[in-house]
């Protein structure tokens, strides 16, 4: 009769049943073995690229609200992150793979941003304050096809003449350059609005 203090032999050495190791597949060993490489800093850094660039144009997204397009961009996003983090906990010990996690991080913020400004999506509100040549330059834009609302006003300095137009947001460099040619002096600011319903730009069709 075996004694109750005694080592059950199936669990002596940590060898039982309960304790075995799994068995990597060998296209999963050939994945952990390329991230722990020479090559696997880089390949982290080329994902942080990826998923972070991916998290500043949803971000950006949502603040235009774009609700069609997020939910693809962030389950793509979540699914890059968490292989580029997985990696990079398995390789602490190598600085290197850390600093590869911490610079893309740094360049796919800024690659996010560069391409969210070229692709240049959604709306914007230009506000237009002229001293003098308030209605020159509302007929220049109407010229260029921008509908235009105009007001007056008074400033410190006397009657000025309000402008508002309503443009696509790579529209923005055109229209700037119209005003100032007809008053160089003008005031002109940009801001982009969340929601708009009706209005000229969306009740005149295309030719």
């Amino acid at each position: 009769m075996r004694r109750l203090d005694s080592p059950d032999p199936s669990h002596a050495g940590g060898c039982g049943p309960d304790h075995r190791r799994p068995t990597l597949s060998p296209r999963h060993r050939l994945v952990t073995e390329l991230f722990a490489g020479p090559w696997g800093p880089i390949l982290i850094f080329g994902l942080r690229i990826v998923d972070v660039t991916l998290a500043t144009m949803r971000m950006l997204l949502v603040m235009r609200n774009q609700r069609t397009i997020v939910p693809f961009i962030g389950f793509f996003e979540a699914a890059i992150w968490v292989l580029a983090i997985g990696t990079a906990i398995q390789n602490l010990h190598s600085v290197w793979h850390i600093l590869g996690y911490a610079g893309g991080f740094a360049s796919g913020t800024l690659v996010g941003l560069w391409l969210e400004g070229k692709l240049a999506m959604g709306l914007a509100s230009v506000r237009i304050i002229s001293r003098n040549a308030g209605e020159a330059v509302a007929d220049a834009l109407r010229h260029e096809g921008f509908g235009v609302t105009e007001f007056s006003g008074y400033g410190r300095e006397g009657r000025v003449e309000l402008l508002l137009t309503l443009v696509k947001r790579r529209q923005i460099n055109r229209v700037i350059a119209t005003v100032e040619a007809e008053d160089h002096d003008a005031f002109i600011s940009v801001e982009e609005p969340r929601t708009i319903r009706r209005g000229w730009l969306f009740s005149t069709r295309r030719k």
